[in-house]
């Protein structure tokens, strides 16, 4: 991926830095996920199928250990990238993030989800647009992929990446393009990290997006966020429909269109 800057597309502004202190509420959401625990239990049975989990920008596999103990439970194959932290640097999608998923394609011998967070969420995206045929279906957790210069992180990713963070106008193009499997994903209009207009995915066949109330750093551990994956990744194979939150609607999952 090239970085510089796009002169032709309006970019949604960072979130505030009232967000930003906001998003200590992780702590609080990680205490709700042990209370949650025995609700979370009721979720939708997985068939077994193997699912990757890639972490968000200088994150590792710690930072999803909670989500994919937790998909385990439901009955599903679940990994981490085992890469180490992700630090967005050039070459992941073909070098590190590929091979993994073809590694457990073969192992399995079935198609594999993806569920990424943040910058995996992208990635996650990005490598179903290269192996269709591979992938089940993609969720991504306050991924920015419409708008992925809008953060409050950008220094971070220069640092960690040697790259700058501002996105070529071709690049946000195909960056905001779906891939052509099933796709949902999450977002927070409280996330202090990351714009949530440029995490939202229009509407349209075999695509959807799921509103939260959580903050971007406790995206993995969520109660709300968890169950919706547990419910999208449990959908039989060729077989999906859009979120149905049922009695949840409204209290966990707000109902209200979502616009970029």
């Amino acid at each position: 991926m090239s970085f510089t800057q796009d002169t032709h597309e309006p970019s949604a502004p960072p979130p505030s830095p009232a967000l930003l202190l906001l998003e200590g509420r992780a702590l609080l959401e990680l205490g709700a996920f042990a209370a949650a625990r025995p609700l979370l239990r009721a979720a939708p049975r997985g068939d077994g199928h193997p699912v990757l989990v890639l972490p968000g920008l200088g994150a590792s596999d710690v930072s999803t250990r909670p989500l994919r103990a937790y998909l385990r439970e439901c009955g599903y194959s679940v990994h981490g990238w085992a890469a180490g932290r992700n630090l967005g640097r050039r070459g992941v999608l073909e070098h590190v993030v590929l091979p993994r998923l073809l590694a457990l394609r073969q192992s399995h011998r079935r198609r594999v989800s993806l569920v990424g967070w943040s910058l995996g969420g992208i990635l996650a995206r990005e490598l179903a647009k290269r192996v269709p045929e591979d992938v089940r279906l993609v969720i991504t957790l306050g991924s920015p992929f419409a708008d992925p210069g809008a953060t409050n992180v950008s220094r971070h990713f220069e640092a960690a990446s040697g790259r700058r963070a501002t996105v070529d106008p071709l690049l946000r193009r195909r960056l905001r393009q779906a891939p052509p499997v099933p796709t949902t994903a999450i977002y927070s209009r409280s996330d202090g990290v990351v714009a949530w207009q440029g995490c939202v995915e229009p509407a349209g066949p075999q695509r959807e997006s799921i509103e939260v109330r959580c903050s971007h750093v406790g995206m993995a551990h969520d109660p709300a966020v968890l169950w919706a994956v547990a419910d999208r990744l449990a959908q039989p194979e060729g077989a999906w429909r859009p979120f149905e939150p049922g009695r949840l609607a409204g209290l966990v999952y707000p109902r209200r269109r979502a616009t970029a």
